[in-house]
């Protein structure tokens, strides 16, 4: 961790409502005024998508089994290495990995690649990442130790396997028993590196669909914020504030005394609500160690 370049991460995984958490940090950010350099969990596969494609042959060959999940697939050194020197520096190199031919077109590039290595922008406040392995840790490596503030993002397991069950065939194109196969090739690394990260977290948002998601292989469609609620569990946070959670965020309860549930259509507002006094916190706890470094008298 770092004071002078503090480092912000979501961990998590389809499904949990990524793309209103991302809303809400930006938002966040822009509020109050602090610049970012953004990185995203893909960009630290070890494959480009026909590497990996050949890669799951081979293991299956072998009878073992690569996925996005595992450390097989992912480098988890170099994502440390990042948060370590952006911790000591403010600086870093970052690549994109690009997903589909509109991210690519620009780069002259198929989807499936990596962009080069680029230096991260100057002068950041924050380092954000978000993606699956924000909190990671293994008997190499130990991501999680360089973050300042790590936000778990998770549905429960039947609803993160809509997620993709229906992205993946809908979006993406892979057949349904391609996904399944997915799923189960997954499932030991999903138990080893991703679910202990939400151990680890400050704050865990989990989202719990209010609908019928007892059969994931065969829904049709994917429960809305609305049909669900957002389970919020706090560790560490001293600054959490119930009494104004509950007054401000209309429907919200609370389960046990660390564990805040709110209608899931107030997810962003929740996020907001948390996690502005937080990082506000920290972008002053920057500018303190920033200013005694200046005047160390």
């Amino acid at each position: 961790m770092s004071e002078l370049h503090p480092i912000i991460a979501i961990t998590g995984s389809s499904g949990a409502g990524t793309s209103t958490s991302t809303t809400a940090f930006r938002h966040i950010f822009r509020k109050l005024k602090v610049k970012v350099a953004y990185t995203e969990g893909d960009s630290f596969h070890r494959f480009t998508r026909p590497e990996m494609d050949l890669a799951i042959r081979k293991y299956k060959e072998e009878n073992k089994n690569i996925s996005y999940f595992g450390p097989d697939a992912n480098d988890f050194p170099l994502l440390e290495g990042l948060f370590k020197t952006y911790g000591q520096t403010g600086n870093g190199e970052i690549r994109r990995y690009l997903h589909t031919f509109d991210e690519a077109v620009p780069y002259n590039q198929m989807p499936g690649t990596f962009t080069p290595f680029q230096p991260l922008e100057q002068d950041s406040d924050v380092l954000f990442y978000e993606g699956l392995h924000g909190g990671v840790v293994t008997e190499d490596c130990d991501v999680a130790k360089h973050v300042d503030l790590l936000i778990g993002m998770v549905p429960i397991v039947n609803l993160e396997w809509i997620q993709k069950i229906i992205r993946d065939t809908h979006d993406r194109g892979h057949t349904h028993e391609k996904v399944m196969d997915s799923i189960v090739r997954s499932m030991d690394d999903y138990i080893n590196f991703i679910t202990p990260q939400f151990s680890r977290t400050h704050i865990n948002f989990q989202r719990v669909p209010t609908v019928d998601t007892s059969n994931p292989f065969s829904a049709k469609d994917i429960p809305s914020l609305d049909e669900s609620f957002v389970v919020i569990r706090f560790r560490g946070v001293s600054t959490a504030d119930f009494p104004y959670y509950l007054q401000m965020i209309d429907g919200s309860f609370m389960s046990r005394i660390n564990t805040l549930v709110v209608p899931g259509g107030k997810m962003k507002l929740a996020m907001e609500l948390i996690l502005t006094p937080i990082i506000g916190q920290i972008i002053e706890a920057k500018h303190r160690a920033h200013q005694a470094l200046l005047d160390p008298r």
